[in-house]
């Protein structure tokens, strides 16, 4: 394997900075991604109330782009009028995307009855506010991949990226076909991670970004640490492996389409 250190301007296209757990040491892991590489990261929002402290931190910080959602596992803290809310926050502020949004079938209080559908009708209802302004989505698709992809063939022009890939081949190609790009992080480095390890190195170039998921889902090298994005180049170093490649040529694989799929401004870092 290449050596990780290789992989230049990547971007982490999933990164939960802004919440407690990076409270007590944020600038110094902001200050390792950027020394790893990472010279971008987008920052999913989970619940209305991250949203303020999310565009305070994007604001300080030029290199970190914000996502304004709400996160299907905090289902009980979601109210009636968060949609309208996202709906004017949009308007006020700019991001690259909405998300982190989508559905859960892994919880079980939350994956059957009223419970499922509350998580459909507030995910299929962020998916038509992205819509309406334009803007990608970044979608949580744990053991509910079929159901995403229905609320995706019902909204053409819906782009954006399917968080944590875990599908099959299949499902994959049905997400490219719907313009989506496939994240892939930490569960990729794992050698047991067979199917997935498959689909990393045989999917097209144009389906992969990178993501750390920070703080959670670290690589295998990391395991039951605290995950960062300045652990990403080993999660590029791990697809290359997979894919044959030099380790930079996924490095500017997955920016390009990082760049692309959230159409990042001119001049971002």
């Amino acid at each position: 394997m290449q050596s990780p250190r290789q992989a230049t301007l990547l971007i982490d296209t999933h990164a939960h900075v802004d919440v407690e757990a990076f409270a007590p040491d944020r600038d110094s892991v902001l200050g390792r991604a950027r020394s790893a590489g990472v010279v971008t990261q987008v920052v999913p929002a989970i619940t209305r109330d991250h949203w303020p402290g999310l565009a305070q931190l994007t604001v300080r910080h030029a290199d970190l782009f914000p996502a304004y959602g709400l996160h299907p596992v905090f289902l009980d803290i979601h109210g009636d009028a968060d949609i309208d809310a996202l709906d004017v926050w949009l308007s006020d502020h700019p991001a690259v995307a909405v998300g982190e949004i989508g559905l859960d079938g892994f919880v079980e209080e939350i994956a059957t009855g009223a419970a499922w559908e509350r998580q459909w009708q507030l995910f299929t209802a962020q998916l038509d506010v992205a819509l309406n302004h334009g803007l990608p989505v970044i979608i949580h698709a744990r053991r509910a991949l079929d159901h995403v992809l229905k609320a995706l063939r019902q909204r053409p022009g819906s782009t954006g990226i399917i968080h944590s890939f875990s599908g099959s081949r299949q499902q994959a190609d049905q997400a490219l076909e719907q313009g989506f790009c496939l994240g892939f992080g930490g569960p990729v480095t794992y050698p047991r991670a067979k199917r997935l390890r498959r689909l990393a190195g045989e999917l097209p170039d144009a389906a992969l970004v990178l993501e750390t998921d920070a703080p959670d889902q670290p690589s295998v090298s990391h395991r039951g640490e605290r995950n960062e994005p300045a652990f990403l180049p080993e999660i590029a170093a791990t697809i290359a492996e997979l894919r044959g490649v030099p380790v930079t040529d996924v490095a500017a694989l997955t920016t390009a389409n990082a760049r692309r799929i959230l159409r990042l401004p001119p001049g971002a870092p």
